[in-house]
């Protein structure tokens, strides 16, 4: 996939004066011998850090290693204020891992005491208001701390990518979606920039573009794509100019940025100007790695950004839209998966999801657009059924007051029809009933939320805490016993 961040993890050993500095750097060697084993490359820094100058050095080691994410590793106890200051001054991403004591016949000069320097260096992060991962359980061994730091890395992506994003949005979020409509100040918070256009400059562009001499190589890449479903080709010639449009615009526009993601308009005029609706484009965009949000949903595309990210995989933006009917859960989930109907819901746009994530695919045109407008301009979606298996779904979001909020939901995708149009699937997740409504609707979440395929809650909710969403305000599918704050403990 393009549009997406690449970390390189430097690790760097501390150590306090009054404790052997040999003891930090045969640790970190052990750790680094791990991880190479089992993940491949590290860089090892060869300063030892014991004072301020000591973290110079290893900061501009680092630096020139080219090194973009941090491990502080400390092999002993650390020093408090040299540990905290490097994490601070190297800028990005950082995590704090620790030396398990090795062996019962070597607690002399052999201990390292490193579980206490935690302590430490945690409450200097807090003075500092510095931001670190900190593992669940941050102390382990060398093959231990190997695997936290492999934990580290989609995280470390993550906020990488969060840094050096921009979104690009065209025209206001349509009337009756103020759901989707979100105040930009977080964005800014988060690092992450924003250009707002006018969808008639989109429109201009587009015109622009009429002839492209990349039109029939994407043609031609989107009939493979299609095959058998191909049932609108005359309609691809447009698909393939707007195509070269919004790359071209994002070539264009993110100045600085690295990364992109953009928040498209689809409705109520993008059909009758533009003469399509372009949730194929979206989809193929999406599958590229630079996600595509439907309605101008600005907070859905820097939704969709994150999960490509940490599951470097394509995503999806879907209404939370439908009850799965009584009788189709009787006939095809009661009995057969370990799921009630109120876990069960139907997660549907109209035509966004990418081909590689749909179990069979056709291009046709937007049903519902087309109840009210010629069926001719509202061509251009990808219906077919959402591929069973694990999913995430999720969402970081600005309250209508500027507050971060966010939410994580593991469950899956049933193997059962949906029956329906769209890009569609049936979700089961555990407790979706009260998840839904003492979260989704309490916290006035919008109608859209972001799937990724497979199972990321972890790194989701670390990313979440380490750009600052309180931990009070992630929330997460509750299992039954554990009650909601709003939840009646009398129903």
């Amino acid at each position: 996939m393009s549009n997406m961040p690449k970390e390189k993890i430097g690790i760097v050993a501390v150590s306090r004066d009054c404790f052997p500095m040999t003891l930090s750097e045969n640790r970190r060697k052990a750790v680094v011998k791990s991880y190479r084993e089992k993940y491949g490359d590290i860089y090892e820094c060869p300063v030892c850090v014991e004072n301020e100058i000591h973290m110079r050095k290893a900061l501009a080691d680092v630096k020139e290693a080219g090194c973009n994410a941090l491990v502080v590793y400390l092999g002993n106890f650390g020093p408090e204020s040299s540990e905290t200051l490097l994490i601070k001054e190297f800028g990005g991403p950082a995590m704090v891992v620790a030396a398990a004591e090795e062996t019962g016949d070597n607690l002399v000069q052999g201990r390292g005491d490193a579980y206490c320097g935690v302590l430490n260096a945690s409450y200097n992060l807090k003075l500092r208001n510095l931001r670190a991962y900190i593992p669940e359980y941050p102390v382990g061994t060398s093959e231990e701390c190997a695997d936290m730091i492999h934990e580290f890395e989609p995280i470390a992506r993550a906020v990488i990518g969060l840094s050096n994003l921009k979104i690009i949005s065209f025209g206001p979020r349509p009337q009756d979606f103020l759901a989707c409509n979100a105040p930009i100040k977080q964005l800014y918070n988060l690092g992450v920039e924003i250009e707002e256009n006018s969808e008639l400059d989109l429109f201009e562009a587009f015109k622009d573009h009429e002839g492209d001499k990349r039109i029939p190589e994407i043609v031609a890449q989107m009939e493979q794509e299609l095959g058998a479903g191909n049932k609108k080709p005359e309609i691809l010639a447009k698909l393939a100019q707007y195509e070269v449009t919004l790359l071209d615009w994002v070539e264009g526009h993110k100045g600085s940025r690295d990364f992109v993601a953009i928040a498209g308009k689809c409705w109520p005029a993008f059909q009758t100007q533009f003469g399509f609706v372009p949730c194929y484009v979206n989809s193929r965009l999406t599958q590229k790695g630079i996600p595509v949000s439907c309605e101008v949903d600005i907070y859905g595309a820097l939704s969709e950004f994150i999960g490509t990210v940490i599951s470097q995989d394509a995503v999806t933006l879907l209404d939370i839209n439908n009850s799965v009917p009584a009788d189709m859960y009787g006939e095809e989930i009661k009995g057969k998966y370990n799921y009630t109907l109120k876990d069960t819901f139907m997660g549907f746009h109209c035509g966004n999801t990418a081909s590689s994530k749909l179990s069979f695919c056709e291009m046709k045109y937007q049903l519902i657009m087309a109840r009210s407008l010629p069926e001719e301009v509202t061509q251009g979606t990808l219906e077919g059924d959402i591929v069973p298996g694990d999913i995430t779904f999720y969402r970081l979001q600005s309250t209508s007051d500027a507050k971060l909020r966010a939410y994580i939901a593991q469950g899956e995708v049933l193997p059962v029809a949906t029956r329906s149009f769209g890009a569609i699937g049936i979700f089961a997740i555990p407790q979706m009933g009260r998840f839904y409504r003492h979260v989704l609707i309490e916290k006035n979440y919008p109608h859209h939320g972001a799937v990724a395929f497979g199972h990321f809650g972890k790194a989701l909710y670390e990313v979440f805490k380490y750009v600052g969403v309180p931990v009070e305000e992630i929330d997460f599918n509750r299992p039954e016993g554990m009650m909601y704050q709003t939840e009646n403990p009398f129903a």
